[in-house]
């Protein structure tokens, strides 16, 4: 007997999440592009309705992703961004020219969509099939909103690898492929090599790659790919990179080498050498989506644009005395860049570490990462979680903590997040030196609570 389920009529984005919810969880994606090519080719092929931006990568996907699509907005495209996971509210995911799609919009189509999306569901538990899931849906729901826009440009993030992942049902005009490193080697293997050909599969033929500065192997794996299918490519540092940077009040002064001129003078209100390569990527893949990478873009409508990008939750300034930082950095590769952006652009003498990790993370190298690239600060660290289901006890992130390098003696365990940063942001302020800091960081979800715990 066929298995069914019950779409209902969902009235508000929380029981259309409930439902969401129900199905297998976006870290359990399916190895598969059948499903949702089946679903978006019974709802006419809203992927093909624009355009597409497509990045990959292991980390500054999402502000790349919000980079280009600020770029798009300044030359007054319509613009739909789709980007995972979200802080706080699952509409983040889903942006109509710069703002999450409305509670209505997401509602009403997903109401209008939720009949195929259970004859799919039938068809493949006719197959003995695993039904869709979280991601598979929300990404048709996604393709689905801009279509009915509609948007004059799409800006895909991946949400694991690039292959298989359901974002790559649509044909990307522009690849982009943010810095490789390992990351998810459950699902997309423990070597570069296998990261990077899962990554790869997002270039498309007569597509255009760009690339950032990559480890060797790496990048002959991308170059290979492009070169297969006919794909035009660029790479950071060979034909566009970031020329110059001046530190700021709020951010930094960059000038970069684009395809087709050189930019100088750009305000970028983000911290970090990281973030001023991601805009070079950013505007590269402007370039080539606008211009085939030959023409150059307006100054003043660039200068209009990177001034307007916000990246929440990446290493964002939350309060100023003390000050307060969010960054989602969650693998030691991330962990090490923001820590090259704090120390380069902040100065305090004393750091208070409120730190949660998901469990599947390379958990001992992120706690030796932290004790390592902070240690020339008083260091103290709150072990705390997040309500994910797949956070670490803080118990036991206290103690892995102990091993790889931090004092036990400033090590804390805090079952309320809330708790862990109110304990840290009062020892910060309670320096009569007025240096303390606090950062907050480990995963998405902690710093996703953390921003509704402090009114952002």
């Amino acid at each position: 007997m066929t298995e069914a389920w019950n779409l209902s009529t969902p009235q508000s984005v929380e029981e259309v999440y409930a439902e969401l919810l129900d199905r297998a969880p976006e870290n359990k994606m399916e190895p598969r592009l059948d499903a949702v090519q089946r679903a978006v080719d019974i709802l006419g092929n809203p992927e093909k309705s624009a355009p597409v931006i497509h990045i990959t990568g292991t980390n500054g996907k999402t502000s790349t992703a919000r980079m280009v699509e600020s770029l798009l907005l300044a030359h007054d495209l319509r613009v739909g961004r789709y980007t995972s996971p979200h802080l706080e509210k699952v509409t983040e995911r889903i942006s109509l020219d710069g703002r999450p799609v409305t509670d209505e919009t997401f509602v009403r189509i997903y109401g209008e969509i939720a009949p195929y999306l259970q004859l799919v569901d039938t068809e493949l538990s006719e197959r003995g099939e695993p039904r869709l899931t979280f991601f598979e849906v929300l990404t048709v729901l996604a393709f689905a909103v801009f279509a009915d826009e509609p948007v004059d440009v799409m800006v895909l993030e991946v949400g694991i690898g690039g292959s298989w992942d359901a974002t790559n049902v649509a044909d990307a005009a522009v690849s982009i492929v943010t810095p490789v490193d390992l990351d998810h080697t459950e699902m997309l293997g423990d070597t570069l090599q296998d990261i990077a050909l899962e990554k790869a599969g997002i270039i498309k033929p007569g597509g255009f790659l760009i690339s950032a500065a990559q480890d060797p192997v790496v990048a002959q794996i991308l170059l290979e790919r492009a070169q297969e299918i006919g794909a035009q490519f660029r790479f950071e540092g060979v034909e566009f990179g970031v020329r110059g940077r001046t530190i700021a009040v709020g951010g930094q002064i960059i000038a970069v080498q684009g395809l087709a001129a050189e930019y100088i003078d750009l305000m970028l209100p983000l911290f970090g050498e990281h973030q001023a390569e991601n805009a070079a990527l950013a505007i590269a893949a402007v370039e080539a989506l606008l211009g085939g990478g030959d023409k150059p873009l307006n100054q003043e409508l660039l200068v209009t644009g990177l001034g307007a990008v916000t990246s929440p939750g990446r290493l964002e300034l939350a309060r100023k005395a003390p000050p307060v930082l969010l960054d989602a950095a969650h693998n030691p590769h991330g962990l090490k860049a923001s820590a090259r952006a704090v120390r380069e652009s902040f100065t305090f003498a004393k750091l208070n570490l409120v730190v949660g990790i998901l469990r599947e993370k390379d958990v001992e190298t992120m706690l030796r990462t932290l004790a390592e690239e902070y240690s020339e600060y008083e260091l103290e660290l709150w072990c705390s979680h997040s309500r994910s289901p797949r956070a670490i006890a803080p118990e036991e992130l206290a103690e892995i903590a102990a091993d790889m390098g931090f004092d036990e003696d400033m090590v804390h365990a805090q079952d309320r997040l809330d708790d862990a940063i109110a304990s840290a942001i009062q020892d910060a302020a309670d320096r009569q030196e007025f240096d303390g800091a606090v950062l907050i960081t480990g995963s998405v979800t902690v710093v996703g609570e953390a921003r509704a715990l402090l009114g952002l």
